[in-house]
This record gives structure tokens, C-alpha cells and sequence, in this order.
């Protein structure tokens, strides 16, 4: 619980730097201060609040995130994500491949191209895992040349990962291993 605590705080504190792009619009007074005034709540809503800030920074930024580079490291990193545990049940990879078809952001793609991608990745990483880690990887640090990508890619994972309502220490690995390759602190995202 307390690390969500943490990634909450982290969160809000890169809102805030972010919110100096004059994105400072995109927080309509409709969720701004309502949200806030419940994050007393059970531990169950901060996750969602958080899963949701993440959510709405990525979407801020989604006329930035149009690249091919931002596509297959997302891609990588949701089967990193999806794949953390060593396996991937079918309902898994749907429920995931749905979670990428549906995200606001992703709509940037043709749902066939995420599709395709997140499946090949997690074919790779199943079939054999170090070898698909380090495929994985490699694609993520493509979009580390942009830092706000590759923020969008750690934050896209984070949101895959907390989807289901917990955030297992594996895929807290898978995230840890993504900030590494794009070289963003881990600890920024509160990981």
C-alpha cells in the first residue's frame, strides 16, 4: 500500500511539472479538486486515481505520441508486462490486447498493428524468456530518445499492469527493467 502511496505522490509531482507545458487546461475543474478530496480513501481507490492520473497525462500528450518508436516499445513493454510471471494464459493476453485496442493513446494505431506487435512479443518471450526479455528491451530503448516516449511507454506498462487491481513484484521488476533501458529513474514512478 505504501508504495502506491509513493508512486501517488510521484505522480502528482510530474503533473506538476508537466502541467508547466501549458497542458495546465487538460485538468477541467470537473475532476480537479473532487479527485483530490478523496485520496483518503481505501487503498483500492488510490490505485485508481493513480492508474487514472497516469491515464489522462498520457492522453495530454497523445498528439505527441504518433511515432513508430512509441508504438512498438509500448507494444514491448505491455508483453514484458503481460508475460512478467514466466506465463500467459489466453484470457491474459486478451484481457491485455484489449486494454491496447481500447487505450485513448494507443487509437493512434491501427488496433491490427498493436495487436500483432504485443502478440509477437509475448510468442517470443514464451517460447523463450531471456532471449524475448532482451528483444523486448531493446525495442523500449528506441524511445528513449524522447524523453516524454519514453515516459508514455513506462506510464502505458504501469497502467497495463495495474489494470487487474494489483501490481505484482514481477511486473514491478518488468518495469523497473523498461526505466532502465530508456534510462529514467524507477523511482520516479515510485518502482
Amino acid at each position: 500500500m505504501a508504495m502506491w502511496d509513493k508512486i501517488k505522490d510521484q505522480a502528482k509531482t510530474f503533473q506538476q511539472s508537466q502541467g508547466t507545458r501549458g497542458a495546465s487546461g487538460s485538468g477541467q475543474g470537473s475532476h480537479g479538486p473532487a479527485a483530490t478530496g478523496r485520496s483518503g480513501s481505501s487503498s483500492g481507490g488510490s490505485k485508481a486515481q493513480l492508474l487514472g492520473m497516469f491515464k489522462s497525462q498520457l492522453a495530454s500528450a497523445k498528439a505527441e505520441l504518433k511515432s513508430g518508436a512509441y508504438r512498438d516499445a509500448s507494444m514491448a513493454m505491455c508483453a514484458l508486462v503481460a508475460a512478467a510471471d514466466g506465463q500467459v494464459e489466453p484470457a491474459e493476453r486478451q484481457r491485455v490486447e484489449e486494454l491496447i485496442v481500447s487505450n485513448e493513446v494507443l487509437q493512434n494505431f491501427p488496433a491490427d498493428q498493436l495487436r500483432q506487435r504485443f502478440n509477437q512479443h509475448v510468442d517470443r518471450l514464451l517460447t523463450n524468456f531471456e532471449q524475448g526479455r532482451t528483444e523486448a528491451l531493446q525495442v523500449i530503448a528506441k524511445a528513449a530518445k524522447k524523453p516524454a516516449e519514453a515516459r508514455a511507454v513506462v506510464q502505458t506498462g504501469m497502467v497495463v499492469a495495474g489494470a487487474d487491481g494489483t501490481f505484482e513484484p514481477s511486473e514491478q521488476y518488468a518495469i523497473r527493467e523498461a526505466c532502465t533501458a530508456l534510462n529514467i529513474s524507477p523511482s520516479e514512478f515510485g518502482v
